[in-house]
């Protein structure tokens, strides 16, 4: 993402490989499940931590943990003494949202049968499916463990646990959605009903770091809670490009038209079919076949090709870009209007360098 948050990575990072370590150390143990037996040994507990931490260490843009950093400066520039965390102890807290997106990826992989993430197997191909399934359910439990750790005191805790909850149901919520519309190739599902899945699925981890950051930094509750609805609004657009880039020249570790495969209802399928709704049974037939055949089915290709020709494609994208411009500096400016201080210029920065390299997959 460019030198300007080198720094800020570093010590995300930092914060990440404390909250879960490479070597398991006592003290750890110890802050994540209490006084237990010694008959408990290492390689019981390497059963729930590898797999998650292999899938940290393959990378991952690190934008919401950055994106909460960049919040809580952003509302600490405003308040100052009446933050809830320090400076430091607001990196602390990055492991509860990308130890919830790390253990939604294994999770998402077993629901798709997708065979790679990060250009690596699945870790329910590596790890098998109950050693995977379990530790990825164990790490959305082990996030919060950030949040006993801190110094601040028990009121202010119960502000993150709350919220935490709060969207990690909300995550689930999005996750069953989708699930069910793509587990029927002949729904599809009306444009305001994909908008409120994706922002439940995708949007709510941006909420979750935004809200997250506000508080830290000493923001209130409902500007919190306003800041929350416009994360999710920039989720959504780069789900809507992440949905267009599978079509085109494929996500990162994944194939191109993966997203046929599963019968996913994304963005692009939903404005051809608004477009074009004699063509449902059409798709439904392509997404039956490729689910089928898997990806090197002709299905595959053929729904790419009419996805494209018949604009959809393009719609989505400039729909996805439009979104995360608008939507970034509202919330850039929430605390800043002009957006002249740091952490707002590098909020809108942030956004801009990461729709670029969108727009550059778009064009190849």
């Amino acid at each position: 993402m460019g030198d300007i948050f080198s720094s800020r990575l570093a010590a995300v990072e930092k914060a990440l490989n404390e909250a879960l370590p490479l070597q398991i150390n006592m003290q750890w143990k110890r802050n994540s499940f209490g006084n237990v037996s010694f008959d408990v040994k290492d390689s019981h507990l390497k059963c729930l931590t590898e797999p998650c931490k292999e899938l940290l260490n393959l990378g991952g843009k690190r934008w919401r943990p950055l994106l909460l950093v960049l919040c809580a400066e952003n509302a600490r520039a405003k308040y100052g003494d009446k933050s809830l965390l320090s400076a430091d102890e607001t990196y602390n807290i990055t492991p509860l949202v990308e130890f919830v997106h790390t253990a939604s990826l294994i999770h998402d992989d077993i629901e798709d049968s997708s065979d790679t993430r990060r250009g690596k197997p699945a870790a329910y191909l590596t790890y098998g499916l109950d050693t995977a399934l379990n530790a990825a359910s164990w790490l959305y439990f082990e996030a919060p463990v950030c949040v006993d750790r801190l110094a601040a005191g028990q009121s202010s805790k119960e502000k993150f646990y709350e919220l935490y909850a709060k969207e990690l149901r909300r995550l689930h919520l999005g996750q069953a959605m989708d699930i069910y519309w793509h587990r029927k190739p002949e729904l599809f599902p009306a444009i305001s009903e994909y908008t409120a899945m994706v922002r439940c699925k995708t949007g709510t981890l941006a909420s979750l770091a935004v809200q997250a950051g506000i508080l830290a930094g000493g923001g209130t509750d409902t500007e919190a809670e306003q800041a929350g609805i416009i994360a999710a609004e920039i989720g959504e657009g780069f789900q809507v490009l992440d949905d267009v880039q599978n079509l085109t020249t494929g996500n990162p570790g994944k194939k191109r038209g993966d997203d046929i495969v599963e019968g996913k209802k994304s963005l692009p399928v939903l404005f051809h079919i608004k477009s074009h709704p004699d063509d449902r049974q059409l798709i439904a037939s392509c997404f039956a076949q490729a689910h089928k055949e898997g990806i090197t089915s002709a299905a595959v290709e053929q729904c790419i090709a009419l996805l494209t020709e018949s604009g959809a494609v393009e719609e989505a994208f400039l729909y996805g870009k439009k979104l995360i411009k608008e939507s970034s500096r509202r919330l850039a400016g929430l605390y800043d209007e002009s957006c002249s201080g740091e952490a707002a210029a590098l909020i809108i920065s942030l956004f801009d360098s990461m729709e670029s390299k969108q727009e550059i997959h778009h064009a190849q």
